[in-house]
């Protein structure tokens, strides 16, 4: 009898549409974990397709990008809303057949990605990057707050998985009873923020040299609390010299903020090897905001050997052990978060102690663990759908 010989079937790719309010690269905290995400799924041989409003231009797409018809966003014209309805990306989407739908905004898109998925039978997951409720007290709009946790439960508890980056955060969308949960926190780069980038040189161009040099890094909007730094930063300035306060980023409030202190540096939007240099090269992150569903600018500064000094809420409870390995302050308390920054500024051998316990925390956050943790959630919802489905036809 002759021998057959078989070849082993490979297994096919998996496949994840993505859906997002933006892919700016850079733009937001949010694109630069998708960006991550990108990077560290293609490694593991996914297949990935993205719909957003705002996507780059198709030299600059390391995967797929579908831009779909949009308006501007009325109170913030950096960012767009998806037309409703999913005729604007459903051929594209049915062509690509993705295992897994995963949305990373509870917009228009995102709500018509869900109903996607569910007449489809496609497995849907979400991301809990930002936290809109809480927008809604920084607006004057407070009435908003209750509608939009309605508006969140019905639409997460379509998912199959909802991940959240932050402790704090799970525990109070679980108050808010929307499930199923799952912690998935983000990631650092710990080569691209690092204190071998400390530049004495950036300093001295600056005009830094011998002074502490508090640092904020995001968005100058109202949902960061920065009135209450830059406050805090103020009744600081009127009894010391030796500080200085530095701002990257831009946004609505940025006249505003300097009109509050005209002596603030601000230095706009910066990346790269300038924004590892400028991270490296201050002394505290100073980072007052109770919006946060994760801060991953607080982890940057970690890795780059920085204390940080922030509000003790949300995501950013989430990242610091208080005292061990940075500060945590009242939330919107101005006195106590200056007194924050002045106790570690005062005493050298604490903040040296909160430096290297902060940067040994950083580099336990690994990229390459959180990206396989994805990936392997995404292949249980892929089983746990696909069995209910068998379950639901017997």
């Amino acid at each position: 009898m002759s021998e057959i010989l078989t070849m082993p079937v490979e297994a096919k790719p998996m496949k994840i549409a993505f859906f997002a309010g933006t892919m700016k690269p850079g733009q937001d905290g949010v694109t630069r974990v998708l960006y991550r995400w990108i990077e560290g799924l293609r490694e593991r041989g996914v297949d990935q397709m993205f719909f957003s409003p705002i996507v780059p231009a198709g030299t600059h797409q390391p995967v797929p990008m579908i831009r779909v018809p949009s308006v501007t966003f009325p109170w913030y014209r950096d960012y767009r809303v998806a037309m409703p309805g999913t005729r604007h990306f459903e051929d594209a989407l049915r062509t690509f057949a993705p295992d897994v739908i995963h949305i990373n905004s509870p917009c228009s898109l995102g709500y018509a990605a869900v109903q996607f998925a569910r007449r489809n039978k496609i497995p849907v997951v979400a991301t809990y990057h930002t936290h809109f409720p809480r927008y809604a007290r920084y607006y004057r709009v407070t009435a908003f707050e209750n509608l939009m946790w309605a508006y969140l439960r019905k639409l997460y508890n379509l998912c199959d998985r909802l991940y959240v980056p932050s402790q704090p955060i799970l525990q109070e969308l679980s108050l808010q009873r929307i499930r199923p949960l799952e912690f998935l926190p983000h990631g650092v780069d710990t080569v691209e923020f690092n204190p071998l980038h400390r530049s004495d040189a950036w300093r001295r161009e600056n005009g830094l040299a011998g002074k502490h040099v508090l640092l904020y890094v995001g968005r100058l909007v109202a949902e960061k609390d920065l009135d209450i730094l830059v406050e805090a930063y103020r009744s600081l300035r009127r009894s010391r010299s030796d500080i200085a306060l530095v701002l990257v980023g831009d946004g609505p409030m940025h006249d505003a903020l300097r009109a509050m202190a005209p002596d603030i540096i601000f230095l706009g939007y910066r990346s790269g090897s300038e924004l590892s240099r400028i991270y490296a090269s201050s002394d505290l992150f100073v980072f007052p905001s109770t919006t946060e569903t994760f801060g991953n600018v607080i982890l940057e500064a970690m890795a780059s050997g920085l204390v940080p000094v922030c509000a003790d809420a949300g995501g950013s409870r989430g990242n610091i052990t208080p005292w061990v390995t940075g500060v945590l302050a009242r939330p919107r308390d101005i006195r106590d978060f200056a007194e924050g920054i002045a106790a570690v500024i005062d005493d050298q051998r604490k903040r040296t102690e909160l430096s290297e316990q902060a940067l040994v925390y950083a580099r336990r956050q690994s990229w390459d663990a959180v990206i396989g943790r994805l990936h392997t959630s995404y292949a249980q919802v892929i089983a746990e759908v696909r069995a209910a489905t068998t379950r639901r036809a017997a």
